[in-house]
């Protein structure tokens, strides 16, 4: 495998944990006013994500970051294209982050309904975002020969943006349910789990639809194999929830996530920024690329660093692997707490 190979498969993997970790931070929160009736079912809601959500962001300033330094060329198209959702993805996380950190700096009802509503809507905006750039990128810009967007700020950000948008969301409302039936005990666990199975079918279909049409454009059988894996891992992730197995949902839901990742960037490979003006402005991982040497040292750097990352963040998920309940249990450590 050539070195510009591997960086794109890179970023691939990078976006795919991305939304798989902070997917379930943005459904756990989009279900605050759904699930959360009561102010302790939304603190024990938060509970859950509370020692996660920050280093699961992380995995998107080294998905954007790994674009930036192995293809600038793509980034230096991307980006400037797609500045309304990516300026709506960075507020939105912005929102939240202080939502989070203030929120429990004072226990008046008041306040901490006005903070949870903060990062309920923070959450949305930038799981929306998120889902509109990777929809309109996937699916094609309106770019010409060099790299520019053609049309106004909003030319790029048509149904392909909304079906990405909508498939973002979607997955992660049901991821959050899941995440919750499987870290939480008591009354919250049995309704997570019954709003997971009436609604994740249909909260796949979006997601399921989005590959199924980058595969139809671009596929190969090898993609089209993966998109039939996404829609079994569907069934399976129904099945588990049926006889509460939330653990093997959960894995479920996320393996249906991680098929219909690798069949958009498996389709559209080696183009990363398709153009809706003319395939011949496609931009691809060649003409994006940055030299060899560069991508070589990036990888020597990657292959240190990444390993340490991944460790510490296992560890995290390892020391918060218990279910909490509504009342702290004895022992739980204090950061837990949200």
């Amino acid at each position: 495998m050539d070195l510009q190979t591997l960086w794109f498969a890179a970023v691939a993997l990078l976006w795919t944990g991305f939304l798989l970790l902070e997917g379930f931070d943005f459904g756990v929160a989009a279900l605050l006013p759904v699930l959360g009736r009561r102010p302790a079912e939304r603190h024990l809601m938060l509970r859950t994500i509370g020692p996660l959500w920050d280093g699961n962001e992380v995995w998107l300033i080294t998905a954007v970051g790994a674009v930036f330094a192995a293809f600038p060329g793509w980034y230096a198209t991307w980006l400037p294209a797609l500045y309304l959702p990516f300026v709506l993805v960075l507020f939105g996380l912005i929102v939240r982050a202080v939502a989070f950190e203030w929120r429990h700096s004072h226990h008046t009802e008041a306040w901490d309904a006005t903070w949870t509503r903060v990062i309920t809507a923070g959450s949305l905006i930038a799981a929306a975002g998120i889902g509109a750039a990777l929809g309109a990128t996937t699916l094609g810009l309106p770019i010409d020969a060099d790299g520019n967007r053609v049309g106004g700020a909003f030319s790029g950000l048509g149904w392909s943006a909304l079906l990405g948008a909508v498939a973002v969301l979607a997955f992660s409302v049901v991821h959050g349910a899941v995440f919750l039936s499987l870290k939480t005990d008591g009354p919250l666990r049995l309704a997570a789990r019954r709003f997971a199975l009436r609604w994740a079918p249909v909260a796949a279909l979006p997601l399921l639809a989005w590959a199924g049409l980058v595969h139809l454009r671009y596929g190969t059988p090898v993609t089209g194999a993966l998109w039939l894996v996404a829609a079994l891992a569907v069934l399976v992730t129904w099945a588990r929830l049926r006889v509460g197995r939330e653990g093997q949902a959960f894995a479920a839901w996320g393996a249906m996530l991680a098929a219909a990742a690798a069949t958009l960037f498996g389709a559209a490979y080696p183009v990363v920024v398709p153009s809706t003006i003319d395939p011949a402005f496609d931009v691809t991982i060649a003409d994006a690329s940055v030299s060899d040497y560069t991508l070589t040292v990036m990888t020597w750097a990657a292959g240190i660093g990444l390993p340490v990352v991944l460790g510490y963040q296992a560890w995290t998920y390892w020391v918060f692997r218990k279910r909490l309940t509504a009342e702290p249990q004895h022992g739980e450590p204090a950061g837990a707490h949200a």
